[in-house]
């Protein structure tokens, strides 16, 4: 593990070269990671920096920062938007960093991200709340990565009878109240769903659907940069999601959640992400592209 510090878009930070991927953390907001790159593109950062854009909360103008962050589920203000603007610790043992938040006192939690080396391809990102309070808490963990550029995200929903003909349903999908199901970012297929950032449309869109199997991807230009999850039984947020994407003119965000859980005093939730980026062919949108050109460089 190669470990240097750089100053990049205003943000100091500690950046991590591990197993082919290097990593931004940053030092004085978070935890955040605002930096991901293959060692082969090292410029070529896949995470949106955005440090002007935020929103004005209760608590003061919460900044989106941009990158991957942690958040609880389900989403509610101002709890989800509490500050993240203050210095965090930051402790590396052996191949293993850990980033360690600031105690949220309103909201009884207390945030960390662990990152680490998975065999020699690709990195476990596993995300950790606590609750520091004296009653239990139901959430779940909720990993949101602020993307670059103009690709698209592709999420899997391969059918799966679940009863022996077939009759009961066996996928769903998730809309807020302003995504219209026309939008032209939005395309649905019998096996895949797919979201795309597009500059010129203003109007949010947002989807949510469980996953099948446990991957998604954010491709851009011949590079894609894949999730795998595992689904654990349990109760989902957002009428049972593991997958969301969010997106608007500004931003695309490709988020995961684990299963919801009470939480009772000094006890911890963990949800993994494993990273990883993949050279390509340059991919569209389209059923035929993925299946032939992508889904066989993921090895499960």
């Amino acid at each position: 593990m190669k470990i240097e510090e750089k100053k990049l878009n205003g943000f100091n930070m500690k950046m991590v070269s591990i197993n082919g991927l290097i990593i931004g953390i940053a030092t004085e907001v978070g935890p955040r990671i605002l930096y991901l790159a293959s060692e082969n593109k090292r410029e070529e950062n896949l995470f949106g920096i955005y440090p002007e854009l935020g929103i004005e909360t209760v608590e003061g103008f919460w900044r989106v920062y941009g990158g991957h962050r942690l958040w609880s589920a389900p989403e509610a203000k101002p709890r989800s938007y509490s500050m993240d603007d203050k210095p965090v610790r930051i402790e590396i043992e052996g191949e293993c960093v850990t980033i360690y938040g600031n105690p949220e006192r309103e909201n009884s939690i207390r945030k960390e991200i662990v990152i680490k080396p998975l065999g020699n391809d690709g990195v476990q990102v596993i995300h950790r709340i606590q609750n520091i309070g004296r009653w239990p808490i139901k959430l779940g963990c909720w990993g949101l990565s602020l993307m670059e550029g103009e690709g698209f995200v592709v999420i899997p929903i391969k059918p799966s009878k679940v009863d022996k003909e077939g009759l009961l349903p066996d996928r769903h999908i998730t809309i807020w109240p302003y995504t219209d199901l026309g939008d032209e970012r939005l395309k649905l297929t019998s096996d895949y769903i797919f979201v795309s950032k597009n500059s010129e449309v203003t109007k949010p869109l947002k989807i949510g659907t469980m996953a099948n199997p446990g991957w998604s991807a954010y491709v851009i230009g011949e590079t894609a940069f894949i999730k795998e999850f595992s689904r654990i039984e349990g109760e989902y947020p957002d009428f049972n999601c593991n997958v969301e994407v969010y997106t608007n003119a500004n931003m695309l965000e490709f988020e995961t959640l684990s299963p919801l859980m009470l939480l009772d005093p000094l006890a911890i939730i963990e949800h993994t992400e494993t990273w990883k980026i993949i050279k390509t062919s340059s991919l569209k949108p389209e059923p035929t592209d993925i299946k032939d050109k992508l889904e066989a460089l993921i090895v499960k």
